[in-house]
């Protein structure tokens, strides 16, 4: 197995050099269906709303309450797509990683047409999204097909495409861990392994659960130095665990920047921070001196993120937050640091152990 992509990043179009990323978003979702992270309602009031369109009507019960709405969930149009990130384009974005998974229609030739209609890096996703979300054959599926389904997608492309993967993930892990999710960890450790690319990781919603993924990770022979643990914000809580990740060498991301609401109907027992919680928390591992292991992003991944629908689109970070940081005192290398080179180092491929 010939890996042509060491010492390079993998885009949608093809490999790049990583002096070519530029300023770099690690977690969004271009064109996704996440509607496997909601489900439809029950109750026949709740059902109607699950199924009308995303409105002006419609968006407060959505973007204030946590409404399940399967429109709202579904990002499929390629063209709506290409507006958002020409929107963020204008405001100096690079590169965008799509954390669209198997499971939750990852689309490769979609994301190809957004790359090649904006000039935009896109960074394709491989392996499996949550139990959920798994295939239904996932129970009889081994360790080592999981393996070579990860690097087929990496060397050869996505789904018969061509079209190939840049980062493995993002890799779906609930709370507990379910038995195929830790299947499909160890696989992705290994396909880590024989592909040298990075890994991107969507922990279960409790404090410990990034320890508990790292333990299995480093278990399969994972380098955690060139993983990405994403979702801090709605999972970490305690400094003391936050130091132990930032220990084990795993890059630190804090992704749902632009949620200001403290509700968060995926696990009701804990309060969403605020961006300013996001900014305080960044400050605080920097000043331990972990500042080039973090990254930021929107996970946008519902219309009622995207500038159409009055949301803050994929620029937010660029236009609203960077001002705010340097207001707060943050460097512009520091800066720098977190959109351009830790993405770069942490999305370049290195040398496959085969």
């Amino acid at each position: 197995m010939e890996i042509e992509s060491a010492g390079k990043i993998q885009t949608v179009l093809g490999p790049i050099e990583p002096g070519n990323l530029g300023i770099t978003l690690t977690h969004e979702h271009l064109l996704v269906d996440l509607t496997v992270a909601h489900g439809p309602p029950t109750s026949a009031s709740d059902i109607g709303f699950y199924r009308e369109p995303v409105s002006q009507e419609t968006l407060g019960q959505i973007r204030y309450y946590g409404a399940q709405n399967e429109d709202n969930a579904q990002l499929f149009d390629v063209s709506t797509a290409i507006d958002e990130v020409n929107s963020y384009k204008e405001h100096g974005g690079t590169t965008l990683v799509d954390a669209t998974s198997v499971g939750i229609a990852r689309d490769p030739l979609g994301l190809f047409r957004i790359s090649n209609a904006t000039g935009v890096n896109v960074i394709m996703g491989a392996s499996y999204y949550v139990a959920d979300a798994h295939p239904s054959d996932m129970d009889r599926l081994s360790e080592d097909d999981i393996v070579d389904h990860i690097v087929r997608d990496i060397t050869e492309g996505a789904d018969g495409t061509g079209i190939k993967s840049g980062v493995i993930g993002e890799i779906g892990c609930s709370w507990p861990l379910a038995v195929n999710e830790r299947k499909v960890l160890r696989a992705s450790a290994r396909a880590q392994r024989l592909t040298g690319a990075p890994i991107l990781i969507h922990p279960g919603r409790e404090e410990t659960s990034p320890l508990q993924i790292i333990e299995v990770l480093a278990e399969a022979g994972a380098d955690l130095s060139r993983t990405i643990m994403g979702h801090l914000d709605r999972t970490v809580f305690l400094r003391s665990t936050l130091t132990k990740i930032a220990e084990a060498g795993c890059y630190m991301e804090w992704d749902l920047f632009g949620t200001e609401s403290s509700f968060y109907p995926l696990n009701v027992d804990i309060d969403m921070p605020s961006d300013a919680k996001r900014m305080s928390d960044i400050a605080w591992i920097s000043s331990e001196g972990y500042g080039r292991k973090i990254l930021m992003a929107h996970d946008i991944c519902a219309k009622h993120r995207l500038e159409k629908y009055g949301g803050h689109g994929y620029y937010y970070i660029l236009r609203h937050i960077v001002p705010r940081m340097r207001k707060r005192g943050v460097s512009g290398e520091a800066v720098d640091d977190i959109l351009v080179n830790n993405p770069r180092e942490s999305l370049t491929f290195v040398q496959a152990q085969i």
